[in-house]
Order: structure tokens, then C-alpha cells, then sequence
């Protein structure tokens, strides 16, 4: 870190100024991307598929793919960077996916002069294309972005209408199962990367008009009465998918009794990013079987 930023940064915690930060127009392009940190791992692969991998300085922890992505320094989980993990790094421009923070380090980044953009998150098709354009803007390849965009378009379009064919009668009730500690099972309701994929997927996320990830009680789950399991293979929880049957409510579904439960990379499946029409065909291979063709 130069002893500029030092300095500014430790005057300003010790100030405590703790005012909203103002994110860079993000229709505009930075200034100067040549040093460039990226929060938020779909964010990373866009960067990488527009290639301008170059740019790079830094990643945070979700950033793990491609796998060459790991050689880069790594700042923090994206939800809990620190001021100095950042500037350590001197970035000259910072990529950050929504719902990244604390605020407190994005206010502190801003005061150090550190130009950075927020890239909206909406776990839908149009999401994937939108992130997508905004990062092709922020470094000024939007070009390169458009066409990436519509490639991405119509492969979600390809992978969507195998999924739209699935009969309504035969579609999976889904329960995506974020930890299952001391026997409380957490899962996925509506405005979740999960949910999302679940439905694009042509699955139905039974825990639909729940917002956000919840701890479920066991009329929750008797109510939800889930087809199938839904875990991330790479979960910061470990593997729990041996705790599930110590829920009693949860032993009692058909996604249990008939030992129904579907592990995925975490990255791959609930990215939303350049590999998001893989996984809703793999996720709906696994839930449909034969029943589901590649297009």
C-alpha cells in the first residue's frame, strides 16, 4: 500500500467518517482499469471471457474460476473485505457485484480515491446479459460485451426451451439446503441465487413467497415436502449431507426417503454468470434424467 493511501485511510477510520459512498457511473468507463480488483466471482469469468484478464490485480475468495484465477492475490470474501485487503493490493479501479461490503469498506475505498462501479445481481436471464454489459462499459469493451451478450442470450434461450417442454405434473418440488447445523435445516426462498436457478432449471422452489434464506421449522418443511435435495458440493459448511436425517421433518419428505439429494460446484450452479446455460441443463439432467436433452 503507498504511504499515501496509508495514511488517508488510517484518518479516515480514525475520523470514523462513515458517510454513503458514491459508486462511479456505471455507463461510464474507469479512467484507469490497468490495476484492477474484482469482487464477486461471475463478475471475474465476465472479465475473463471479454478478455481483459490483463487488468488484473486481485480477486476476492468467490473468484475461482478459470482456474488459472487462483495466482491472483485474494482480498477477502466478498461480504466481509477489509479497507486494507484492498488497498493493499493498489488497485486503480475496482469491480464490485451487488450485495458485496460492508459498506464501511466501500465508503473507505471511496475516499481513497478508488474508482469503483456496483454491478447489479437479478438471478435471471436478463441478469446474466446485464452484468455482462456493465462490465464490458466499466472497461470500455462494449463491443466485445455485445457479443458475449448475445451469445450468452441465446444459449439460455436454447437451454430454457428444453426446460419450458418438462409437464407440469412431472416438474421437482426443490429445496435448496444452505446448512443443516444441530439438525436446523436453512434453505433458499425467493430472490435467491438458488431459487433462480431452480426454476430456470424447470424445477419449483417450494419455499416460493419466502424471501431470502430462512431457518425452517419443521411444519416449513413438512409443507415444502421437497422432491429433492439441492446442496452445494463445495459448501463453506463442509459436506452435511449426512446431518439432513438428523431433521426429523425433513427424514420424513420423498427427497430423503427416496434418497434424493443433488450436490453441485457452488460457483457453477449459483453464479449467474458465462457458465449459467451449463448449469441449468446439468442441474435439469440431474433432476429429469433422460427426459432432459442438451439442445
Amino acid at each position: 500500500m503507498t504511504l499515501f493511501r496509508s495514511s488517508l485511510l488510517a484518518l479516515t477510520l480514525a475520523a470514523g467518517l462513515m458517510l454513503p459512498a458514491a459508486a462511479q457511473d456505471a455507463t461510464k468507463p474507469f479512467a484507469d482499469p490497468s490495476r484492477l480488483v474484482v469482487i464477486g466471482g461471475s463478475l471475474l469469468e465476465i472479465v475473463y471471457e471479454l478478455g481483459q484478464q490483463d487488468k488484473l490485480v486481485a480477486r476476492d475468495t468467490t473468484g475461482i474460476y478459470p482456474p488459472e484465477a487462483a495466482a491472483l492475490p485474494d482480498v477477502g470474501y466478498m461480504r466481509a473485505l477489509s479497507p486494507e485487503g484492498v488497498l493493499g493490493v493498489n488497485p486503480s479501479a475496482l469491480l464490485v457485484v451487488e450485495g458485496s461490503g460492508p459498506p464501511e469498506t466501500l465508503d473507505v475505498l471511496s475516499k481513497g480515491s478508488v474508482p469503483y462501479v456496483v454491478v447489479p445481481e437479478h438471478f435471471s436471464h436478463q441478469g446474466v446479459l446485464d452484468k455482462v454489459h456493465a462490465v464490458g462499459a466499466a472497461l470500455d469493451v462494449t463491443e466485445a460485451a455485445q457479443t458475449l451478450a448475445a451469445q450468452l442470450d441465446a444459449e439460455m434461450a436454447a437451454a430454457e426451451a428444453v426446460t419450458k417442454a418438462i409437464p407440469e405434473a412431472e416438474r421437482k418440488r426443490v429445496l435448496f439446503v444452505i446448512s443443516a447445523q444441530d439438525g436446523k435445516i436453512r434453505a433458499a426462498g425467493d430472490g435467491t441465487a438458488a431459487g433462480g436457478i431452480i426454476t430456470l432449471a424447470g424445477g419449483i422452489n417450494p419455499l416460493a413467497g419466502m424471501a431470502g434464506y430462512q431457518t425452517l421449522t419443521d411444519e416449513a418443511i413438512l409443507t415444502a415436502n421437497p422432491d429433492v435435495v439441492l446442496m452445494m458440493s463445495n459448501s463453506g459448511a463442509g459436506d452435511f449431507s449426512d446431518q439432513l436425517a438428523g431433521n426429523a421433518a425433513l427424514a420424513a419428505t420423498p427427497a430423503l426417503l427416496n434418497g434424493r439429494i443433488i450436490k453441485m460446484d457452488g460457483a457453477f450452479l449459483l453464479g449467474f454468470g458465462p457458465r449459467t446455460p451449463s448449469a441449468i441443463l446439468e442441474l435439469a439432467q440431474a433432476l429429469y434424467g433422460d427426459a432432459v436433452k442438451a439442445p
